[in-house]
């Protein structure tokens, strides 16, 4: 047993493709297939299920790639330290940030962290909450920024600050005219959310209870982005609740009007990192510079 028989078995078990799961380990199809079969057989029993359509762990399979994959994650984890022994602010540091806060953060974030940690290669990434914590969880990422509630097993979470929500309409609405909008009558109007899987949806729902009572009709939830559902509020299509950060500089905007919440709904947002993860003057470095850049989600309000 080798630990590449054991990336081929974890690749395969998460892409249920033979040709997938040897691309992702840049190796043939062949050379993957004939390994899984080889480990199969110095084990003596099968670990997949393979049929024309699906590849699928068989019950013990599961058991043993989720072994497999700590396994892994010990390795990297030495590798790691080996990084970290030398400096710890030289390897690269892998940090992902949900939907709604990257693209408002990355631009301000990334020369934050240069000033402190010039020689730190950075990877960035955008994704949902769920895909986050699991890329957290197999060692993909090394930190990731979400909005709390968010727990996960030997995971340290520190939260950062509180950021407010208002109110997005477009130009002639009927609360064009008032000084602030009451959470509690959103369900009063047309609005527009993101889908299903996104964190912020969620959020919105549980801070304005207005939408717990929404008439029949009232909510569409037709936007991926909130720069799309920027884009269908500019056009008419309805109201929208958005974040501090993505309401900067649409002041200007004659299609668009920005209205702040009294009372003010708000979320937490917080940054997540592995316990075990061996670079803490790295986390400190990213810390520092998320700090230090909070300005767009708390300043500029309407």
């Amino acid at each position: 047993m080798t630990l590449t028989e054991l990336r081929y078995i974890v690749s395969l078990a998460q892409e249920r493709h033979f040709g997938r799961a040897a691309e992702r380990c840049c190796v043939s199809q062949p050379t993957l297939s004939v390994a899984v079969k080889k480990l199969e057989e110095e084990l003596g029993v099968p670990l997949f299920e393979r049929s024309k359509s699906s590849v699928q762990p068989t019950p013990v399979g599961e058991r043993i790639v989720s072994q497999a994959q700590k396994v892994l994650e010990e390795v990297q984890g030495i590798s790691e330290l080996a990084h970290a022994g030398r400096d710890q602010l030289k390897a690269t540091l892998k940090i992902g940030a949900i939907y709604t806060v990257g693209p408002y953060l990355y631009p301000h974030l990334v020369p934050a962290i240069r000033d402190l940690a010039r020689e730190m290669p950075l990877y960035l990434e955008e994704n949902l909450t769920e895909v986050l914590r699991e890329k957290l969880h197999r060692g993909e990422l090394d930190a990731i920024v979400i909005a709390l509630p968010f727990e996960e097993a030997d995971v340290l979470v520190r939260p950062l600050f509180d950021e407010p929500f208002v109110m997005l309409l477009p130009s002639g609405h009927e609360w064009d005219g008032q000084a602030t909008v009451d959470p509690q009558d959103l369900h009063q109007t047309r609005l527009l959310m993101l889908g299903e899987g996104h964190c912020f949806r969620d959020q919105v729902v549980e801070t304005c209870p207005g939408l717990q009572r929404r008439e029949s009709g009232a909510l569409i939830t037709e936007g991926g982005s909130l720069e799309t559902i920027r884009h269908m509020v500019a056009g008419g299509l309805g109201a929208s609740v958005i974040p501090q950060s993505a309401a900067v500089g649409l002041q200007e905007s004659p299609e668009l009007h920005l209205k702040a919440f009294d009372p003010v709904p708000s979320r937490t947002l917080a940054l997540a990192w592995r316990a075990s993860f061996p670079r803490p003057k790295a986390i400190e470095v990213l810390l520092q510079s998320i700090l230090q850049c909070r300005e767009p989600f708390l300043d500029g309000r309407p």
